[in-house]
């Protein structure tokens, strides 16, 4: 793995932090604001090819991977303007279907998340699953007169659904054999009859409305599976590691812009004669948060490089630590950068005190930190499984 970026990823830095900061913090906040999703900034960073960089050429995508798309999403939030659409609709919804869709599904939907003009949301959480995802009780059975599948079940905390133009489900359908339940991926179109949404009221302001859904004997052609039916867990986390690894992006990006806004004070903020940042009891800590910031990115690229290899279940386990060692320094950046800043640190000006509450989500979703704790414990040390 390469631990020096290569120059074409120096230049998609470059590009599309020079776009991010064309729009910058004040255009993403009046958006959330005006309760609306960045619509401009993504039409155009999906006109320069950026939402569909790790998409296949032959369906408008750029042929990259989850190398090139996290470093998108991590230079618009270093920027102070991350799409959060981002994580869903090109890297688990498009990575999902370009590694398992038909050429029906590929043909209908990849140049059209590619090129932003369609976008799909991700369904998987539960209200009595959690992180459980073996608990999922939304099930999926075949009419056997029309083959149809018809869909049942409740999802909670599903992002921007009034906006997505679909939002890939996860289901379970019966093992005939052994009568067990087994993961599977259906898309369902936003206006299927039996789909409902309902909006759940939420203090974090974001501009993707957080949803809850219903699908009640929802009806869907045979050919919304995507996939093998039996295949399973492989291609549920075939979207769950890229999840993990943007998650660790907008962390990160996140955690650079707060940093930022604080060194930039620092620098200039003079009392006593002197800026406030040449006091070691402030620079030590924003030195801190900028070291944990860099070393939690070296373990995403990890996880980008090992998924885009083929490999699974190394990248499974280093998007998990990606996205745990994001969390903890995006936390701690945007604290330290509020503290730094002081009363200011809580003004509209300086676009900080949003992040508290936002920077929290990150270690909450996708996966808690603890399950991660969990996780690595019992699969990387071999403990005993505590759950």
């Amino acid at each position: 793995m390469p631990v020096i970026e290569s120059e074409e990823h120096k230049a998609l830095r470059a590009a599309v932090s020079a776009l991010g900061h064309k729009y910058g913090r004040a255009y993403f906040t009046r958006t959330v604001e005006e309760g609306r999703p960045a619509t401009e900034l993504w039409a155009e960073a999906a006109k320069l090819g950026y939402l569909g960089v790790n998409l296949p050429e032959e369906y408008g995508g750029g042929g990259g991977g989850i190398s090139e798309l996290s470093i998108v999403l991590e230079e618009l939030g270093a920027a102070g303007c991350p799409l959060l659409l981002m994580v869903v609709s090109p890297a688990i919804c498009g990575t999902v279907i370009a590694r398992f869709g038909s050429q029906e599904q590929k043909r209908d939907w990849l140049p059209a998340l590619a090129d932003g003009t369609r976008t799909m949301a991700f369904g998987i959480t539960e209200p009595d699953a959690g992180s459980n995802s073996h608990r999922i009780t939304t099930t999926a059975r075949r009419d056997p007169a029309t083959g149809d599948w018809l869909l049942t079940g409740r999802k909670v905390f599903v992002s921007g659904v009034d906006i997505a133009d679909a939002t890939l489900i996860v289901g379970r359908t019966e093992d005939t054999r052994t009568g067990r339940l087994k993961p599977c991926l259906f898309i369902v179109p936003r206006d299927t009859p039996g789909f409902q949404r309902h909006q759940i009221d939420m203090e974090l302001s974001a501009a993707e409305k957080q949803f809850e859904l219903v699908l009640d004997d929802v009806r869907l052609p045979a050919h919304a599976l995507v996939g093998d039916e039996d295949a399973g867990l492989l291609q549920l986390f075939a979207g769950l590691n890229p999840e993990r690894i943007m998650t660790a992006a907008f962390a990160i990006g996140m955690g650079r812009f707060a940093l930022s806004r604080a060194v930039e004070y620092a620098r200039d903020r003079t009392v006593w004669k002197a800026p406030i940042g040449s006091h070691q009891a402030i620079a030590h800590p924003l030195a801190q948060a900028h070291i944990d910031l860099e070393l939690a990115r070296l373990m995403m690229q990890k996880a980008a490089h090992l998924y885009d290899a083929g490999d699974d279940i190394g990248a499974g386990e280093a998007a998990n630590m990606a996205k745990y060692a994001a969390a903890e320094a995006c936390v701690k950046a945007v604290d330290q950068a509020v503290h730094t800043l002081g009363g200011n640190g809580l003004t509209r000006e300086f676009g900080l005190a949003s992040l508290i509450t936002a920077a929290r989500v990150s270690r909450i979703a996708p996966v808690s930190r603890e399950m991660i704790l969990n996780y690595v414990s019992h699969q990387t040390l071999g403990l005993p499984k505590s759950y």
